[in-house]
C-alpha cells in the first residue's frame, strides 16, 4: 500500500462518504440501475457489519469487488495490517474516478470480477484471506455467480471469509435465492448477521467461510 493510501487513514479514522460522492453513486443508479443496485451508497453500519468477520490482524490479502465510491473501503483502509494488500475491482469508470480521488495510489482496476484470477495472478497473489463483495448479486445474472463463485472458492485461503449483503425487500427475489443456495453450495459455513436497519433500505450480511472441506472447486 503507498504511502499516500497510509496517509488517508486520518490517525485511523476513517472518513466519511462525501455528498459528491453519494451523487455520483445516484447518477450511476439512474444511469445503471441493474448493475448499482441502489440509489444511495451503503451506510457505516452497514460497512462495520460486513467488516465485522474478517481477522484483520491475520489478514495480509484482500479483495474488494464493487467498491463502488467507497463506502467499505474507506472503511477497510485504516483496519488493513501495515504490508496487507488490498485490490478493488469496480467495472463502473465514474466509480473508478471516484475511488482515485478519494484514496490516492489505491490499488483498483476497472475490470469485471470475472476475471478475478488473473487479476491476482498478475499480483503474484496466489490467495487471499477475504473478498468484501459490494456487487447487487439479487439484480446480476445468475450466469454471474455461476462464473465467479468458483473463483472466489478457488483463491481463498483456508479459514478465509467471503462476505456480501442482501437488502431485506429483496430476499426472496429469484436472484437472491439463487444467491443463498450457491453459497450454501459453495462454502463450509455460512451465516447471517443482524439486519442493519440504519442502511437504506435495511440489509443483512451473508457471512461465508472457506472450511477445509470446501472443495476448492466448488460451483
Amino acid at each position: 500500500m503507498s504511502d499516500d493510501v497510509r496517509a488517508a487513514r486520518w490517525g485511523g479514522l476513517a472518513p466519511l462518504p462525501s455528498m459528491s460522492g453519494a451523487i455520483t453513486f445516484l447518477r450511476e443508479f439512474l444511469a445503471a440501475p441493474r448493475s448499482v443496485g441502489a440509489v444511495w451508497p451503503s451506510s457505516p453500519a452497514l460497512a462495520e457489519a460486513m467488516l465485522q468477520p474478517v481477522d484483520f490482524a491475520h489478514t495480509r490479502a484482500l479483495v474488494e469487488f464493487g467498491p463502488g465510491t467507497g463506502a467499505f473501503t474507506r472503511a477497510i483502509l485504516p483496519r488493513l495490517a501495515p504490508g496487507a494488500r488490498y485490490l478493488g475491482i469496480e467495472l463502473n469508470h465514474a466509480f473508478c474516478v471516484a475511488l482515485a480521488e478519494a484514496f490516492p495510489g489505491i490499488d483498483v482496476v476497472e475490470a469485471s470480477v470475472t476475471r478475478l484470477e488473473t487479476l491476482l495472478a498478475e499480483r503474484d497473489i496466489a490467495q487471499v484471506d477475504a473478498i468484501i463483495s459490494g456487487l447487487p448479486w439479487a439484480s446480476l445474472p445468475v450466469s454471474l455467480q455461476e462464473e465467479v463463485f468458483p473463483m472466489i472458492a478457488r483463491v481463498l485461503a483456508p479459514g478465509g471469509v467471503f462476505v456480501t449483503f442482501a437488502y431485506l425487500h429483496g430476499l426472496w427475489l429469484p436472484g437472491a435465492r439463487a444467491l443463498r443456495a450457491r453459497l450454501r453450495a459453495t462454502f463450509g459455513e455460512v451465516a447471517r448477521s443482524p439486519v442493519v436497519w440504519s442502511n437504506v433500505p435495511p440489509a443483512l450480511c451473508l457471512i461465508c467461510r472457506r472450511t477445509e472441506e470446501t472443495p476448492p472447486s466448488a460451483a
